[in-house]
């Protein structure tokens, strides 16, 4: 690379320039990258290309390490680190592979992109490092044009942001499944006071520097009331309790909460939310948050699945059922962020989730475990998250590896929700991890039979194949219904539970109602 090939005025970062451990790379003002080399030269020219490179609009924030070692320490103290670019021979001829095991296996760090460089291909071959080692890209110094490396990193933080996200999609998760479970507990409108709101700040608090201060405030009117009384309040509303909500709010959303109020809706404002819930009684509550800066798309869309969870509380706290639904919604918006990197994807855990609900209608099964299907279904294939999109959009038959890659998503989904002292966390971690088991025991992961397999999993096992024979996906057309029932009838006690395959049979309509509905044309 020469000179020509860059811009004439350049930035550089101090070497001992202090980082910040605590920042979030979704929240962050810069993407870091590591160099390590032992050669000056390739610290000074790598940075000089990338000076003015933006991703996201945010520009790149470089840390020098100049020996495998020294890499690793600065990866023990750095908090999110985006990309490595690594050297192979440094302080001895493997340093840099050595370093990328550490990293991945002792460190435990899979989301930091690596792209190894080498001036010398013949001590690191090709083909043996991308089978052994888990590396992200590898180049040879001397194919590393400026164009070729702004390419490089432009990949590799797409797949940083990617990994990310979805890292920080399950907090979120797991923190409203707290708030929900918090919710579900309520057995009076007395109940729903400042600390249950309190709960919502901690979903805000997800990694960001410094925490998010989050504002909230419930009001009610019972419908021969003429005006709104204040029944809890965190923050700037905590001294608000039993006052009249036009007292409260502060003059600049005056104007905001009037339109509310008349157009019965639900806004977001620059800094805040307003939500207006009636019930069917006619009592109308106003749900207020805000907050200290401008929010994300990602924190609407967790206070508009919260939201939905306190509109049920608000219908009738008596009513498990409905709070349980609005549950339901929660788990499928998540589900969907997590997984839906495609049309079918969504529909599908739509449609897997009815199937096994009203089998388990059929079933008998009590309405407590039906609540519970309904909140577990959605998960099933939440394991998916670690399938490459080369696997999950394939257009034909998979190879042999690659069927093995895909199996994997059960034991993921399994360690994703295992952890959790939450029975519906700890049941979708069951269904998730077996619902690919066969009653003959010739099904993954684990290979279990019979009534070894959990009787959710067992539904969901049906549902599944059910839906994904009758569907269009990328690499298949739908099947015909009269061919799937056949299937389904021939693997009545091989693949599927007698009892489970009885329930279905019986209740064909319904589920063909179903396809109807959420049929997505693709």
């Amino acid at each position: 690379m020469t000179s020509n090939t860059i811009g004439k005025k350049f930035v550089f970062k101090k070497k001992n320039e202090k980082q910040d451990v605590h920042a979030n790379v979704i929240e962050a003002s810069e993407w870091k990258i590591l160099i390590v080399d032992d050669d000056e030269s390739v610290h000074t020219l790598t940075q000089m290309v990338l000076a003015k490179y933006t991703f996201k609009g945010l520009p790149l924030k470089f840390i020098d390490a100049y020996s495998g070692r020294q890499a690793i320490e600065i990866m023990k103290k750095e908090d999110n680190v985006a990309v490595i670019l690594l050297d192979v021979v440094m302080e001895t001829e493997d340093a840099g592979l050595v370093c990328v095991k550490e990293i991945r296996e002792i460190l435990e760090n899979l989301d930091v992109r690596i792209i190894l460089r080498t001036g010398q291909p013949g001590s690191a071959p090709v083909k043996e490092v991308i089978v052994k080692y888990e590396i992200n890209d590898y180049k040879e110094k001397t194919e590393l044009s400026s164009q070729k490396l702004f390419t490089s990193i432009t990949t590799s933080l797409r797949d940083y942001s990617l990994v990310s996200s979805i890292k920080k999609a399950k907090i979120a998760f797991s923190k409203l499944f707290d708030v929900s479970n918090q919710l579900l507990k309520l057995n009076s409108l007395s109940q729903l006071n400042s600390e249950v709101l309190t709960g919502v700040s901690s979903i805000f608090d997800n990694d960001k520097t410094p925490p998010v201060k989050c504002s909230s405030l419930w009001a009610m009117r019972k419908n021969y009331e003429n005006k709104y009384s204040i029944k809890a309040g965190t923050g700037d509303y905590v001294n608000s309790h039993k006052g009249n909500i036009w007292e409260a709010v502060p003059p600049e959303i005056e104007k905001e909460l009037a339109s509310v109020i008349k157009r019965q809706e639900k806004v977001f404002l620059k800094d805040g939310y307003i939500g207006y819930y009636k019930t069917k009684k006619g009592d109308d509550s106003i749900l207020i948050f805000n907050w200290d800066r401008i929010i994300s798309k990602d924190d609407k869309l967790l206070i508009r699945s919260l939201s939905s969870n306190l509109k049920a509380v608000f219908e009738n706290l008596s009513l498990i059922n409905e709070v349980s639904e609005t549950q339901r919604e929660v788990i499928n918006t998540f589900s969907e962020v997590v997984e839906g990197r495609s049309i079918e994807t969504v529909s599908h855990i739509k449609r897997v989730t009815d199937y096994a609900c009203q089998i388990a209608t059929t079933m008998g099964l009590s309405e407590a475990d039906i609540n519970r299907i309904r909140l577990v279904s959605p998960m099933h294939d939440i394991g998916k998250v670690g399938t490459p999109d080369s696997i999950l959009k394939k257009p034909g038959k998979l190879t042999n590896e690659e069927y093995s890659i895909m199996q994997k998503h059960a034991e993921v989904g399994y360690v994703i929700f295992k952890r959790s002292s939450l029975e519906t966390m700890t049941q979708a971690a069951v269904v998730a991890h077996q619902h690919h088991e066969k009653w003959n025991g010739k099904g993954y992961p684990l290979g279990i039979t019979g009534e070894e397999i959990h009787p959710f999993s067992r539904i969901v096992a049906l549902a599944d194949v059910f839906d994904a024979l009758t569907n269009k996906r990328c690499y298949k057309e739908p099947w015909p219904l009269e061919k799937v029932l056949e299937i389904v009838k021939e693997e009545r006690g091989e693949h599927f539970a007698p009892n489970v395959v009885d329930a279905f049979l019986k209740d064909l309509s319904e589920h063909e109602k179903i396809l109807k509905k959420h049929f997505t044309v693709v």
